[in-house]
């Protein structure tokens, strides 16, 4: 199904920045946390493993394990095999406070991590994590919980799989993962000619980050539970921000992009490269109506599909209850509404009532224009000869046409 993707914009999180910018750090007192609680030495476990991966020493970060625990000594060398071949590099640890109480003789504690991925984030990534510590040793048990950013690469063994211009990580590893991540590289690669045909000067590169489910893409956002659960794809920061300049990844659903055939697939993944190719998760003037619908219209530009078939959604809509009034916002693309397709489709139409009008620069040059600031109806004006008012007039009547 056409535009299954989610626009994400993510507020800054609960990170404690004076903290993050003093150059010499202080562990905090365990005062505020459990008795079980060790701040010191869960400081020195987490400088083990960022030596670690630094160094790429697997028996280091073994050592960062509470000792005797074979399970989480593993876990903590798979990181280090992960992060070798991410080509992990800036990454950092840095114990902030005791977050949570015991369970199962195990406390947690907010970190703020850093880490990029050479050749593909110019970049670093930075977001408060939870570390899970045990025993006396205060070693690492797992990395990522319930609340804050889970890092797919940080939470467990992984598959990686890239292409100068294209990288995939994978949650787990064997034939079904190293498989999938082949096809999801594929898919990438195909990605980028796709976007490249409406928007010249981008070639990638793309990063596809897949984690083992939807309630795995809640953690790793940090979003609420089940915001992800009917979402095949979304464009978003790593560490779950909107600041300029910061990494931008697709993370895929694999419950729900699996499920799509070949052609659909292919169209949410070029439809989530050109977010990743507009910079979209930073736009925060731009209207939803634009960003996804100059998406679908550069991922469906050369897809032989049937109008009928590609707006069924919008057509059925409109059929039933007339053309809506206003292009879709927000509200009209949350994915919980269960009408979020019909909404993508519209703006869809949208944009291709414009590229009708002038041609699909005048497209390009008006989602790059608004995207560096200028008013919507400005751009309308001097490039289009319309108002906001006589373009959704356009757009309605287009509508109508196609549920005629």
């Amino acid at each position: 199904m056409v535009g299954l993707s989610l626009f994400l914009l993510v507020g800054v999180g609960i990170l404690t920045w004076s903290v993050l910018d003093d150059d010499t750090y202080v562990v905090p007192p365990p005062s505020a946390g459990p008795a079980l609680a060790r701040p010191a030495e869960a400081a020195r476990s987490l400088r083990l493993l960022e030596q670690a991966v630094g160094s790429g020493d697997p028996a280091l970060a073994a050592d960062a394990a509470p000792e005797g625990d074979r399970a989480a000594a593993a876990l903590l060398r798979s990181l280090v095999g992960n992060a070798r071949a991410l080509r992990v590099r800036d990454f950092s640890l840095r114990f902030l406070d005791v977050a949570g109480g015991t369970e199962e003789d195990t406390w947690t504690a907010a970190v703020d991590a850093t880490w990029r991925f050479a050749g593909f984030d110019r970049t670093s990534a930075r977001a408060e994590v939870l570390v899970r510590f045990a025993g006396e040793d205060a070693g690492i048990v797992a990395v990522g919980g319930a609340t804050g950013v889970a890092p797919v690469w940080l939470a467990g063994p992984a598959t990686v799989r890239r292409t100068p211009d294209v990288l995939v990580l994978v949650a787990g590893t064997g034939a079904a993962q190293d498989a999938a991540a082949r096809g999801y590289l594929a898919r990438g690669r195909d990605a980028l000619p796709v976007v490249g045909r409406v928007l010249p000067s981008w070639d990638g590169p793309l990063v596809i980050e897949v984690p083992a489910g939807p309630g795995e893409l809640d953690r790793v956002l940090d979003a609420d539970a089940g915001a992800y659960a009917g979402v095949a794809a979304v464009t978003a920061s790593p560490d779950a921000t909107s600041a300029p300049g910061v990494p931008v990844h697709v993370f895929l659903n694999p419950a729900e992009f699996d499920r799509l055939r070949p052609l659909g697939a292919q169209v949410v993944m070029s439809h989530e490269a050109t977010h990743v190719a507009t910079d979209a998760t930073t736009s925060r003037q731009m209207p939803q109506w634009l960003v996804e619908g100059f998406a679908d219209y550069v991922s469906l530009r050369d897809v032989r599909i049937p109008d009928a078939r590609a707006a069924a959604q919008v057509i059925e809509q409109v059929r039933a209850d007339g053309p809506p009034r206003a292009l879709p916002g927000a509200v009209e693309f949350d994915a919980s509404t269960g009408h979020a397709g019909a909404a993508y489709e519209s703006a869809w139409i949208a944009c291709r009532v414009l590229v009708e009008r002038r041609g699909e620069d005048a497209l390009v040059d008006l989602y790059a224009a608004v995207r560096e600031g200028q008013p919507l109806a400005d751009v309308l004006r001097s490039s289009f000869g319309w108002s906001e008012a006589q373009l959704v007039r356009a757009w309605r009547t287009r509508l109508s046409d196609l549920a005629a």
